[in-house]
């Protein structure tokens, strides 16, 4: 992993007690939350590996509901976080699972209510840093942390070429991109970092695009 200064070392200002198992799990809820785009009426949770034996000693559990309802990581209220939950309508289901995965601080958030389902798979890395490892099912690895459009689309060709040429146009640069795809010919997902700032109206016309099914603008 590499580092860009030295608070990428020493971690992010939070409630501790750990930045891996407490910041590191705000962030997981917090990207959930953007995806879901609202409070959800049901947050089921499963933690594996180091969270599975460790999440209550350490808080991981109020964290990750603490980053579901939009908490930052330094927000004093995360202690409070179930209370927050049921004053809020969502109701909790947390469950340790004993399976072997490949990252020991990984945690699947499944929020739903009255808007699309959001499954969400977060790893949490070190130092506050996460990486989401898989979205409603499509595997990719995206940093939470940076301005990240998802675009669900039939899989098709032209449609990576056509949204990378409009965000050129707006001389939007790409500092990552990925596709995902469960079956050639089916949904595939796009997903796109951007060093800057993605307009609603260039949103709009991703969205209006053939092909197109959905899109999701995820904003640190």
């Amino acid at each position: 992993m590499s580092y860009n200064s030295i608070f990428d070392i020493i971690g992010p200002i939070m409630v501790g007690p750990s930045s891996s198992h407490t910041a590191g799990a705000v962030r997981i809820g917090q990207v959930a939350r953007s995806l879901y785009g609202a409070t959800a009426e049901l947050a089921e949770i499963s933690f594996y590996g180091s969270f599975a034996h460790t999440y209550r000693g350490h808080g991981t559990d109020l964290a990750v509901v603490a980053g579901i309802l939009g908490c930052s990581t330094f927000d004093e209220r995360i202690p409070e976080a179930f209370q927050m939950a049921e004053e809020q309508g969502l109701s909790l289901s947390i469950t340790a699972v004993e399976e072997e995965v490949p990252e020991p601080n990984t945690a699947r958030i499944k929020l739903s209510g009255d808007r699309d389902t959001v499954e969400v798979l977060g790893v949490s890395v070190g130092g506050g840093a996460v990486e989401i490892r898989e979205i409603n099912g499509f595997k990719l690895n995206i940093s939470g942390d940076k301005r990240t459009l998802l675009l669900f689309h039939q899989d098709r060709a032209g449609t990576v070429a056509e949204v990378a040429s409009r965000l050129a146009l707006r001389s939007l640069n790409i500092s990552h991109m990925e596709l995902s795809r469960k079956q050639r010919g089916e949904t595939a997902l796009l997903s796109l970092e951007c060093d800057q700032i993605i307009d609603p109206e260039l949103i709009q016309q991703f969205s209006a695009l053939a092909g197109v099914i959905k899109v999701i603008y995820v904003r640190p």
